[in-house]
């Protein structure tokens, strides 16, 4: 987001001491602009030139038949009645594994994000315990959820598939372990940038540290934890199409299934199931978005407590069966295989070699998707009042509905038709799929935005695309860059569930050792994608405090 408040207080103090104060501040995050994208640049150039090969081999020309049959498919859906039951039976599982992996997610946000904030941490008084016992504790919450927040769900799921095999609560569980570690982090960050006046008074009258979080900073930050609570269950909806993927069930065990046999009817009857589903949950959000009226929330939270009792319904897990001697062993031989970890079979060099392309596909990827997402949401944003506009508006929703709803490993099977095997195909598919989120999130942010610059523009004859630029970019850059980099450190999760399909990096290296398991050598894997996904982390701290 954009620094209003420094904003406002350089307009505020005239424009000779705004020119003195701001000039540092403008130049220099402009300068570090200017120096971050060409190390981009050159980061991407340096990326493709090492998926080219030396051939420079890219199109696959045999594959475009099956290509144009899949896409042919679209019209002609497999509507017939059992594999429609079927389907639905399959949207509420995937729905049930959205619905309690993010009640679960909430639920460990709220309780761990305290722990991990700053405002926990800091003494209520001059005295107390030290500064660096402090700081150590609040280093030692944050290092806690390192390790699952860094682990892909995919991942999680593989694991606890090992020991419970195929019961309901894998999926919900490996949901809830890695989102929970993301939310308590955004939430506590949520806690340090609220006003901690309300809290430091009811510290100094001698309140607890629960209470006068619950009363100081709780009523101010709900509706921006309600917010991100709905949009991290869009995310689980996602998240457990892919676990389908891996075996859980729902949706995405139907996508596979159907895939795997050529029927692409079948896969485009699955694919508008997503559809359906993805749309309604957006239309839910952009609901709660647009009011403010408690009424919206009252009844999105009954709607709510309907769903998580069906879905506890509909899954109908066996709590007895975790407790069980037997699952127990599991666990334990489990741990066994894990640790200690050890070398892949191609040591050190296959390892660094697995990495740098891991990194390379998320620089690839996070670029189509930045790109094209900042070009779709132009036409995206809700606001146009003609009927054209409202057409091409709606054409191009529906577009970013479509890759996001479709899971990037469908996408990489996809791209595999037309694009020799390697990182790239794995690249593009997660641009693609990544393009429909950035797409969406980009078109948020020119919603938000006044429209009366670009309106201007459009007046004087200036084309769409030419007042965007002028008008809306200068104005969202912030944001815009904010949200990219938050989706590259995704993206850098993410190339592990299209490298399970052979689509290179850490994630192909990972599913070869599943497959001939070699559980110590996964740990080992598994603990480099956390390296590289905490290297694109630090990465982006870096561009945020230089361009601020």
């Amino acid at each position: 987001m954009t620094d209003l408040p420094r904003i406002a207080s350089l307009e505020a103090t005239g424009p000779a001491v705004a020119r003195a104060r701001g000039w540092r501040g403008r130049v220099r995050p402009r300068a570090a602009g200017r120096v971050w994208l060409v190390v981009w640049v050159v980061a991407l150039a340096w990326s493709l030139s090492s998926f080219l090969g030396e051939d420079h081999r890219v199109l696959n020309t045999a594959g475009w038949g099956a290509f144009t049959e899949f896409w042919a498919a679209a019209a002609r859906p497999d509507l017939s009645a059992d594999l429609l039951r079927a389907t639905v039976e399959a949207a509420a599982t995937t729905l049930a594994f959205g619905v309690l992996g993010t009640l679960l997610s909430v639920l460990v946000g709220i309780v761990v994000a305290p722990f991990m904030s700053q405002t926990w941490w800091a003494p209520a008084t001059a005295s107390g315990p030290s500064r660096l016992l402090r700081a150590g504790g609040l280093l030692l919450s944050r290092a806690a959820v390192a390790l699952p927040r860094g682990v892909h769900e995919a991942v999680w799921g593989l694991l606890l598939v090992s020991v419970l095999g195929r019961d309901p609560l894998v999926g919900v569980l490996a949901i809830a372990i890695p989102f929970g570690a993301i939310t308590a982090k955004v939430y506590s960050e949520l806690l340090d940038e609220a006003d901690r006046a309300p809290y430091e008074l009811l510290r100094e009258a001698g309140a607890g540290r629960v209470t006068a979080l619950a009363y100081g900073l709780l009523p101010s930050l709900l509706p921006g934890a309600t917010s991100y609570a709905f949009y991290r269950f869009e995310c689980s909806i996602r998240s457990a199409v892919i676990l389908g993927m891996i075996g859980a069930g729902g949706l995405g065990l139907q996508l596979t299934l159907a895939f795997q046999g050529l029927q692409y009817a079948q896969v485009w009857t699955a694919i508008y199931a997503l559809l359906v589903l993805g749309a309604l949950i957006d239309r839910w959000g952009a609901h709660l978005r647009r009011g403010r009226a408690r009424g919206r929330w009252a009844v999105s939270g009954v709607l709510l407590a309907v769903l998580v009792a069906g879905s506890v319904w509909h899954l109908a897990p066996d709590l007895e069966r975790w407790f069980s001697g037997r699952t127990l062993e599991l666990l334990s031989r489990l741990l066994d295989d894990l640790v200690p970890p050890s070398l892949p079979a191609g040591g050190w060099s296959e390892l660094v070699a697995a990495s740098v392309e891991t990194l390379q596909m998320s620089v690839v990827a996070i670029s189509l998707a930045a790109v094209a997402g900042l070009l779709v949401a132009t036409v995206a944003a809700r606001g146009g009042t003609s009927p054209p506009r409202r057409v091409l508006g709606w054409a191009a929703r529906q577009l970013l509905l479509l890759t996001r709803a479709v899971p990037p490993p469908v996408w990489a099977l996809l791209v595999l038709f037309v694009v020799f095997p390697g990182p790239l195909p794995g690249a593009i598919a997660l641009g693609v799929y990544t393009f429909g989120i950035l797409g969406r999130l980009f078109a948020e942010v020119v919603e938000d935005l006044d429209q009366g610059p670009r309106e201007v523009l459009a007046e004087l004859g200036a084309p769409p695309l030419a007042s965007f630029a002028y008008a809306v970019v200068p104005a969202a850059v912030g944001r815009l860059l904010a949200y990219s980099l938050y989706r590259w450190e995704v993206t850098a999760r993410e190339t592990v569930i299209v490298g399970v399909v052979g689509a290179g990096g850490l994630g192909r290296l990972l599913e070869q050792q599943r497959a001939g398991f070699d559980y110590p050598a996964m740990t080992t894997t598994v603990l480099a994608l956390v390296a590289v996904c905490l290297l694109v982390d630090l990465l982006s701290l870096a561009v945020r405090a230089t361009t601020r």
